[in-house]
């Protein structure tokens, strides 16, 4: 006879259609019953159409009538929504005083590191008016749903990502939303996304302090936010202003990078300050937070997000940046 920790293990082999994660980390198992040799598996329905119930439910008795002992297995579902499924222990925002900064790259970027370290990871593209995820991830179409939420799309190495993007009828749709529109989109990709099990989810921030950014800070339990800035006189007043409204919403600023920092030409061994001197030191002072890297214009870096192949891209001071950064958010973790 099979334990109840037995049957999870075979559950956690069971992937989503659409989601391609498991059953256990979509957090979609609510109970295990064993007993005489019948097995009662209990699942919420949140975000599940009829059909890939029906599908799971093949799927689990298959695999379920292979252990020892097992005679008959049964599968009912319990009404659940996605926010009451979801379990994240860190949501990271990822914020800029202006747009044009980068803000997207290091958001996707934050978010690879964190996957190759061993986390379970998503990506939430808050920025409704101008996302850009997806492009970069090499992801498209519509996400699975139901009446009851929506399922994320997995990218190629498995980051979790919902964005606006992927519900419109072409990438290049623009949306023409007032605040109160937008702000009710970014909610809704918080509750009605069936995230699951998270270690951490990116928060793609819009650019500013309006009223985007400002749903986000009210009403997701922000653990702690970075700043993007770029090496450009304007960004002393901008940063500043980021790191004010962090402050005045209570939200812990982590670390702050600078994007576009220099171009590095290998022929001549040379870096050039395209955009200014650099002010990295003075803004993580300025945030009284670490400097968690310098991020040069790397043209490689661009041509596979054009690709959509930016899972793919690794170097020396990316390394050293997911380094970093891994270091903040476990040192974060200790003290909380």
């Amino acid at each position: 006879m099979p334990t109840q920790e037995e049957v999870k293990t075979i559950l956690d082999t069971v992937l989503v259609p659409g989601a391609m994660r498991s059953l256990v980390k979509m957090n979609l198992v609510k109970d295990i019953n064993v007993a005489d040799g019948k097995v009662d598996v209990t699942l919420a329905n949140a975000a599940l159409m009829k059909g890939t119930q029906d599908w799971l439910e093949d799927k689990i008795r298959n695999t379920a009538d292979k252990l020892d002992g097992v005679k008959e297995v049964n599968i009912n579902y319990l009404e659940a929504k996605p926010k009451e499924l979801n379990s994240i222990n860190s949501v990271i925002a990822i914020m800029s005083g202006k747009g044009g900064v980068g803000k997207s790259l290091v958001a996707s970027l934050a978010a690879i590191a964190l996957h190759r370290q061993g986390y379970e990871v998503g990506i939430l593209d808050a920025d409704i008016t101008g996302p850009s995820i997806p492009k970069m991830f090499g992801i498209s179409g519509l996400p699975a749903m139901s009446e009851t939420g929506i399922l994320p799309v997995l990218s190629r190495s498995g980051v979790e990502i919902m964005s606006i993007n992927l519900l419109l009828p072409s990438e290049d749709e623009a949306v023409i939303w007032r605040g109160p529109l937008i702000g009710h989109a970014i909610t809704q990709f918080w509750e009605d996304v069936l995230w699951g099990k998270l270690d951490y989810l990116i928060v793609d921030l819009p650019p500013g302090t309006a009223d985007a950014p400002l749903t986000v800070m009210q009403q997701f339990p922000i653990s702690g936010i970075i700043i993007v800035f770029t090496p450009q006189d304007l960004t002393t007043m901008v940063v500043r202003k980021a790191v004010k409204m962090a402050r005045q919403m209570n939200k812990s600023i982590i670390g702050v990078v600078e994007n576009m920092s220099y171009l590095y030409i290998p022929e001549v061994n040379k870096k050039m300050e395209i955009f200014g001197r650099s002010r990295g030191e003075e803004m993580a002072q300025a945030a009284g937070a670490p400097l968690l890297g310098k991020l040069p214009i790397d043209p490689e870096l661009a041509k596979l997000s054009d690709e959509g192949n930016i899972e793919r891209y690794s170097s020396e001071i990316y390394n050293a940046f997911a380094q970093k950064l891994t270091g903040v958010l476990i040192n974060k973790n200790k003290l909380t």
